[in-house]
Formats: structure tokens, sequence, C-alpha cells
């Protein structure tokens, strides 16, 4: 089963469309942008039109603020690519659609050894995360767990009903976590 996931956005900044793509990357997933390319006097007079119609629309600050704002997507980025660009303002959705089919196809493309057209984005060594075992991890969890509740029981009973300055945690898990900050650092 394949899915094609959508995020209908402004996107008006390209740091926003580079996080989308980092996650994209870390996914190991396709990944591309669909630009609807208007002129800003023409989505001027459409906000215009959906606020006289009593439909959701930006106040004109904010409509300022926005196309001041905009950074314009460029195929050169690596983010911004591949880019299918739609021209909505001149001709209509109609001459556009070939765009959005474009964009479909290459979302949608079976990819093999021979493909060079589709690229799909491979996650590198900072984006993937390593994953303990998961009998490993609640065994280590609920020992700490323990051992934490063994420490704040140990100090109240001592305490006496008055405040606790501070709890000290058993060595043991001290050195656990020193021992695995040193098999992830490489030192032995």
């Amino acid at each position: 089963m394949q899915f094609i996931i959508i995020v209908d956005s402004l996107n008006n900044i390209k740091g926003h469309r580079y996080e989308l793509w980092c996650l994209a990357r870390a996914s190991g997933i396709r990944y591309c942008v669909v630009f609807c390319d208007v002129e800003d006097t023409h989505c001027r007079k459409w906000n215009e039109d959906r606020g006289e119609k009593g439909e959701a629309s930006y106040k004109e600050k904010i409509f300022d603020d926005l196309v001041r704002r905009f950074e314009r997507p460029d195929r050169r980025n690596r983010w911004d690519s591949p880019l299918f660009e739609l021209w909505p303002s001149k001709g209509g959705v109609d001459k556009s659609s070939p765009s959005i089919l474009e964009a479909v196809s290459y979302l949608t493309k079976r990819v093999d050894s021979k493909t060079r057209d589709v690229k799909i984005l491979q996650p590198t060594f900072a984006t993937q995360t390593t994953r303990a075992s998961e009998s490993n991890s609640l065994y280590e969890l609920d020992r700490a767990t323990q051992e934490v509740i063994n420490a704040i029981v140990e100090a109240q009973s001592q305490a006496l009903d008055g405040p606790i300055n501070g709890i000290l945690l058993a060595e043991g898990l001290a050195k656990e976590a020193a021992k695995d900050f040193h098999k992830v650092d490489g030192a032995d």
C-alpha cells in the first residue's frame, strides 16, 4: 500500500519547507513542492472577495505581512526540489492540471534500479535513531524507577516529616548512566 502525505499550508518561509524536507529525509520517503504562483494583486483581490462573501479571509495588515515575508520556492534548493508550479490566475486550474498530474506521478512512480528521475530521500546518520530492544528497555526503565522510588522513600523516612533538601540517587544508577554514555561516545 502506498500513501501520499499532503501538507496544505502556506509554506511561505523556506525554513518551514526545509523542516518538511528534513522530516521526509528522516522517513526515507519522496518529497516535492507544489507551488501556486499567483501575483500579489490577484491574491489580494481573492482575499477581499472572500471577506465580502463572509468567508474566512486575512485582515489587510496580516495579508501585507504575509506578502512581505514570503520566500518564493527555488528549484535550486534541495528542499524546494522537485518543484511543480501552478498558475491558477493565468487560465484557471484547468491549464495548471498537468503540473498536478506530474506531481502525483512523481510521488507514485514505481522505482527500480533503472529509475533516474525520482529521488527517494535517504535518512542520514544524524536522523537515524538507534532502537534499544523493547524488553531490555522496559527492564531498565523499571529498575531505574524502582531505584528513584526507593531513594525518595528513604529520604522521607530520614526527614521525619520535615523538608527534604535533596535526594542522592543510588550509585548504581549513576554508574549505569556513565557506562551507557561511554558506549555512545565510543570509549570503553
